[in-house]
């Protein structure tokens, strides 16, 4: 048998000098150990609640091919790449093979320590490049990886010795149903990206069904139509060479219209069903029967079955070809779902398991002997050859003293910002916001250095959020020079909108997917480029909930950005409920690896905004949110505690030991609270009035406080207990915020003290101000309302 199909394919291996027979060991190595770890997880390591551990046997099996051409020929230390969700046991056993993964964590696959279900940058370590858990996030983001590549080395900002990163997505073909990736495709073909390869393993099954005939001419079209590059990989070097054979057309014929459903159902009843079908079909071409007749049942599954996907040489010769230009290119990779396992083909393979019999079988074909399982090069003829072939492959090489992660050195960040007084104003944190970034924008003195580094982006909200001014200054980022037609024109224009490669703003479409996928990636410029960026993005605040699933992605994989989210509430009150947010801050709350605020007045921002600028960068940093408003306020001359600002309260007015009362606020509402406490102080001159910068970060440091004190830390405290200390241990808190009152719930809880929390909890509408803050509770009258049942409960 074997012979027979080498002569089909004898041509495979004579353009050049590529080490075959050390890449099919790898290859035979790579499906072993991924079904292995499965096989482990699932049936032998002891199960303590019950639970179907899972994995995906049958979804690495379709992707060991492409992964070995890609990991052990193509790839060199500075690609990045992007492994489909379900293929991680395949990465896990690669970084094995490469001495970057343990035995033990691989044994613990989808178990507490050890290696994640899905690649996890976070979790798993520096060798995985992005994590990609979320289907089709992982592929997008390579495309604005490679943006902030080249946005890097055309500031200079990386070293212009080290050939570009190529970014590499390899994905199922059902990722290629989410819509985000269409949406970072067109925003790529905007932006002109280059070195970006996406991969597709299109074994044409999903998690339910096969997928329709005939897709993949639907896919290329797409790629093509925004400048990709796309390369059909069908057959192997088998099935090619005999379609060139007599009667090889009719054969070619058939399997292009062979539907996916019969091709998978053929697949999985093997040679005999072959036969049977193509007999009934081309039985009266002497041709094909002489292709099949010479071949058992083993054989002509093989032949059957050789696609493009799971054939070494055709995808190392595709790869070498895209090589040569940085063209973007979408490979589509014909593949088996669970080729080589016992189950290929069926359409019910997805979450499928080898039996105990199974795997004793395929043990048997591997050659590993039992008790031997995890030994890196067990079965193989010779592995002290093939060790040093792996030493050998250009991406067991190193970036950086300890392997692949960078390092970047931090941004100094002035002690305080630039910015025009703020007091006796009437200013919005929105135009606060826009103020001191446009004075750091002017890069002097201690701002210099950092306006370099601040990369600004939004979809296609940048003037009404406000980063217009910083725009002007520092211009617009674009691989090539494009005039400001305006100004060119001298008509008038408040915006200067020049594009050139050395522009610091990167203007989007509106998809804020696309926003939060741009953020991670330049967040993640440190440890992947080598060069330290800090991104600003902004958006409209209630078009979180359009990105959240990519901002979650972001944090999950601790990229560093500062998300600034204005307008927001119902505070935008003539652009009714679909323009305005309630939930927002709740998500600041529960997300991990991001710090949201909301200051109310702009000396608060300034404040808050330099802290993210450095938090960002501190090794127990994390990401930073801020919530903003347009509303204009009238700006208080102060002197303020910056620690409690960035802790998330202070005490605007302090109350007296024991006061029964204290009102407590957040964000825009701040006028309506300080009416309020003003009326309230005549009865209860003993209140005191509180300014919540960050529910958030005070929620955070008073969980840890918690947990502390029962590891028996007794004097751990947190900084909204200290705060509410002074207060009498009934007393009533009143608090309003424009959003979901629940932000404010467990303040109750700090000190068993009665909390009445006040916030929309219903979609908003159009009006204005006084009366959306009227109808939903958050106006003075609300406010002192509160404070009245609040004290009556209390007498």
């Amino acid at each position: 048998m074997d012979e027979i199909l080498a002569g089909f394919a004898a041509d495979s291996g004579a353009r050049q000098a590529v080490d075959y027979a050390s890449l099919r060991q790898i290859e035979r190595k790579l499906l072993w150990l991924s079904s292995w770890t499965i096989h482990h997880a699932n049936h032998i390591r002891p199960n303590r609640d019950g639970l179907k551990v899972g994995g995906h046997q049958a979804s690495c099996a379709s992707v060991v091919s492409i992964m070995t051409a890609l990991y052990f020929h193509m790839l060199r230390p500075q690609d990045r790449v992007a492994v489909k969700p379900h293929a991680a046991p395949v990465l896990h056993a690669i970084n094995f093979l490469f001495g970057r993964q343990t035995v033990e964590k691989m044994m613990g696959l989808r178990q507490f320590g050890g290696a994640q279900a899905y690649p996890s940058r976070a979790k798993d370590g520096p060798e995985i490049d992005f994590s990609t858990g979320s289907v089709g996030l992982g592929v997008a983001i390579t495309s604005f990886a490679s943006l902030i590549q080249d946005y890097l080395r055309a500031h200079g900002m990386t070293d212009p010795s080290r050939s570009p990163a190529r970014h590499v997505a390899i994905a199922g073909d059902a990722e290629l149903d989410e819509g985000n990736i269409y949406e970072a495709l067109l925003e790529g073909w905007k932006h002109d990206v280059r070195d970006v390869w996406w991969v597709v393993d299109y074994n044409r099954q999903s998690l339910d069904s096969v997928m329709p005939d005939r897709l993949f001419g639907r896919f290329e079209g797409l790629f093509r139509d925004m400048g990709w590059n796309v390369m059909s990989l069908k057959y192997g070097k088998a099935l090619e060479t005999a379609f060139r054979q007599p009667g090889g057309a009719a054969l070619r014929a058939w399997i292009d219209d062979c539907p996916n459903s019969l091709y998978s159902a053929l697949t999985f009843q093997g040679g005999a069903a072959w036969r049977q079908a193509l007999v009934a079909d081309l039985g009266r071409s002497r041709g094909v029967r002489a292709i099949i007749d010479r071949l058992d049942d083993d054989a002509l599954a093989t032949l059957m079955t050789n696609l493009a996907g799971h054939d070494l040489p055709t995808l190392i010769e595709a790869f070498e070809t895209a090589a040569l230009s940085d063209q973007p290119t979408c490979f589509l990779a014909y593949t088996t779902k669970g080729a080589g396992l016992p189950f290929a083909g069926h359409k019910d393979n997805h979450s499928g398991l080898m039996t105990e019999d199974q795997m004793g079988a395929f043990r048997s074909v591997m050659r590993v002997r039992d008790g031997h399982e995890w030994d890196a090069f067990e079965g193989i003829d010779e592995p002290d050859r093939l060790r040093r072939f792996v030493a050998s492959v250009p991406f067991a090489g190193r970036l950086a003293p300890h392997g692949r992660t960078l390092e970047a050195p931090l941004v100094n960040v002035p002690a305080q910002l630039p910015h025009a007084p703020f007091a006796g104003r009437r200013m919005s944190t929105q135009g606060g916001f826009g103020e001191l970034l446009s004075e750091i924008g002017r890069g002097k003195g201690d701002c210099a250095e950092l306006a370099k580094h601040i990369v600004t982006m939004s979809p296609d909200v940048t003037v009404s959020t406000n980063l217009g001014p910083w725009v002007n200054r520092r211009g617009v980022f674009d691989r090539h020079t494009r005039n400001d037609v305006f100004r060119d024109s001298k008509l008038a224009s408040a915006q200067r909108w020049g594009m050139s490669p050395d522009g610091q703003h990167i203007e989007l479409g509106i998809a804020e997917q696309n926003l939060f996928l741009l953020l991670a990636a330049a967040g993640l410029a440190a440890p992947m480029q080598g060069a330290r960026l800090l991104p600003i993005g902004t958006v409209y605040d209630p078009f979180v909930n359009r990105g959240h699933d990519a901002l979650v992605y972001g944090c999950y994989q601790d990229a560093r950005f500062l998300l600034v989210a204005t307008p927001s509430g119902i505070t935008l009150a003539p652009e009714g409920g679909q323009h305005q947010s309630t939930n927002t801050p709740l998500l600041g709350m529960v997300q991990d690896r991001i710090a949201a605020y909301e200051p109310a007045y702009s000396d608060e921002l300034a404040i808050l905004l330099r802290h993210g600028l450095d938090w960002m960068q501190r090794p127990e940093g994390s990401s930073v949110w801020l919530r903003l408003s347009t509303r204009l306020l009238a700006q208080p001359e102060r002197t303020l505690d910056e620690a409690s600002v960035i802790a998330g309260a202070h005490w605007v007015v302090h109350p007296k030991q024991g006061a029964r009362i204290a009102i407590l606020y957040q964000g825009a509402v701040a006028p309506e609270a300080e009416a309020a406490f003003a009326a309230l102080i005549e009865d209860e001159p003993d209140a005191g009035l509180m300014a919540l910068t960050s529910p958030d970060r005070l929620f955070a440091a008073w969980r840890d406080a918690q947990l502390a004190r029962r590891s028996g830390d007794a004097r751990a405290s947190a900084h909204i207990e200290r705060l509410l200390a002074p207060l009498a241990a009934d007393a009533a808190l009143v608090s309003v915020l424009d959003g979901h009152p629940s932000t404010h719930a467990w303040l109750g809880g700090v000190r068993g003290q009665r909390a009445y929390t006040l916030g929309p909890n219903h979609f908003g509408q159009s009006g204005d101000i006084p009366d959306l803050y009227r109808a939903y509770g958050i106006d003075t009258d609300a406010i002192l309302n509160a404070c009245a049942e609040a004290l009556l409960e209390l007498d």
